[in-house]
């Protein structure tokens, strides 16, 4: 480490600071020269050999239904209406077991199981892990939410992207690193894409997907007055006056991620524009992913990851709904159009990455803050003709593909009645770790010094689940 320290001190002292990188690559991106760009205090190298080289999270606001989805139980149906076991009596105007409608069936060569509300991604059933043996700490949306995104029930800690970003750095200087796709903030906001304390440039760059054209997606994204080498002759001279502030303020990480900014944003006024245009994709592209606001996203989310963007957050936020999937009544038929259009999309998504070759090496998530419970909870007159499902945090399912994940398998259960992980039990803190691992890091080693203590996104919890990698 001192060797890092002291090649770090060096840069400084000479009055670089390693936003320089940034602005070199603006100065050499027009020759085609690349540079793979890392903020210094690791030396963004993996632990050992990846088999992903990005992320994309879909991310389900709200908690899907994993009995509805996923993890069929019959047993539901035997029992219905019938009160579970364990005491409910505490539980917000909770009733009896409450079977799924839909149908469920073995799909693909490998026979996962899947409902018929998701026809579309059946057909990429041997692509898929089902865990279905998930489970978190807290069955409340707030603390689930910043526990999944970054590992903590505390809005204190940097978010998963953050901490990809800081452990490998980017190898596209003319995109972020990170980018969060969100119609609108959902619950909790920016801290799900939070740097928290890692350094500036970790932070995810959140992208409002209500709007279509590029100008509104990015604000300011083209300069009002300046041409680009009028900009740049600009980002020259700030980069000397910051240069010479930043000599007389050796420990300022906040001003070399004010000019790293600065860099970033210059450099995203030449590839943003046609990165984030949807319109460059032929109709049947755009019309196989819907034009909803997830679609979108997906649509998005995959132009991004083919640029070199590393890690991309999609949240399923609806215009006035930050939780679409919280349905604490009408399960049933809010899942039904939830699910056609997650189904689209997701389906659309994978089918994409694998025609463009990159699902091999691309890790798709998909999954909740938590589950939905197997019991009904109905509304106040107790009529559970609109009955829906309540938060469930101590068994829930998820799915991973592509990044080396194995496809067509199903992994862990639940009881018979969908209640508890009862088999191969795999915590949000497994899942952070084998995600890290599928990328090339070792979760324990990824630390980062702060307040006397070193931090890392799986506390001091996790296992990587490697029943799960093919």
């Amino acid at each position: 480490m001192q060797s890092l320290y002291s090649r770090r001190e060096m840069l400084r002292r000479s009055a670089t600071g390693f936003g320089t990188i940034g602005l070199c690559g603006a100065l050499q991106s027009a020759s085609g020269t690349t540079i793979r760009s890392t903020d210094g205090d690791i030396p963004g190298v993996v632990h050992h050999a990846p088999r992903a080289k990005r992320v994309i999270f879909l991310f389900m606001n709200g908690a899907p239904s994993h009995v509805d989805t996923f993890d069929p139980k019959p047993m539901l149906a035997t029992h219905e209406g019938e009160s579970p076991a364990e005491d409910i009596a505490g539980k917000n105007r909770a009733a009896g077991y409450m079977p799924s409608p839909f149908k469920f069936a073995p799909q693909g060569e490998s026979g996962v199981v899947m409902s018929e509300l998701l026809p579309k991604l059946s057909r990429h059933a041997d692509n898929l892990c089902v865990i279905r043996s998930m489970h978190t700490d807290v069955p409340n949306h707030e603390p689930g939410l910043l526990l999944m995104q970054s590992g903590h029930q505390q809005p204190t800690r940097p978010s998963m992207g953050s901490w990809l970003s800081y452990g490998l750095g980017t190898e596209n200087e003319n995109l972020p690193a990170f980018v969060a796709l969100c119609p609108g903030l959902p619950v909790v906001g920016p801290q799900l894409w939070s740097n928290a304390f890692l350094p500036g440039q970790h932070q995810g760059v959140e992208i409002n997907t209500n709007h279509t054209e590029v100008d509104k997606l990015i604000d300011n994204i083209s300069h009002p007055n300046l041409s680009p080498s009028s900009q740049l002759k600009q980002l020259q001279l700030l980069r000397a006056l910051n240069a010479q502030h930043l000599e007389s303020r050796q420990s300022e990480p906040s001003l070399e991620t004010h000019i790293r900014s600065m860099e970033l944003a210059f450099q995203m006024q030449r590839e943003a524009s046609e990165a984030f245009d949807l319109s460059l994709e032929s109709k049947v592209t755009r019309e196989s992913y819907g034009n909803s606001e997830y679609g979108r996203s997906c649509l998005l989310g995959r132009r991004l990851l083919e640029r070199g963007v590393r890690v991309v957050q999609v949240f399923y936020v609806s215009k006035g709904q930050k939780q679409p999937w919280d349905t604490h009544k009408n399960n049933n038929d809010s899942h039904r159009k939830l699910c056609s259009d997650a189904d689209r999309g997701t389906a659309a998504l994978i089918s994409d990455l694998k025609k463009r070759g990159l699902l091999d090496d691309t890790l798709v998530i998909w999954g909740g803050e938590f589950g939905r419970t197997p019991y009904a909870q109905v509304d106040k007159s107790k009529n559970t003709k609109n009955a829906g499902r309540d938060h469930h945090h101590t068994g829930f399912s998820m799915f991973m593909a592509g990044g080396g994940i194995r496809g067509g398998l199903t992994y862990g259960a639940t009881d018979e009645f969908g209640m508890h992980a009862v088999e191969n039990r795999v915590h949000v803190h497994d899942l952070h770790a084998t995600i890290l691992h599928q990328m090339g890091l070792n979760h324990k080693r990824l630390t980062f010094r702060y307040s006397g203590r070193d931090y890392r996104l799986t506390d001091v919890h996790g296992q990587v689940v490697h029943d799960l990698i093919a």
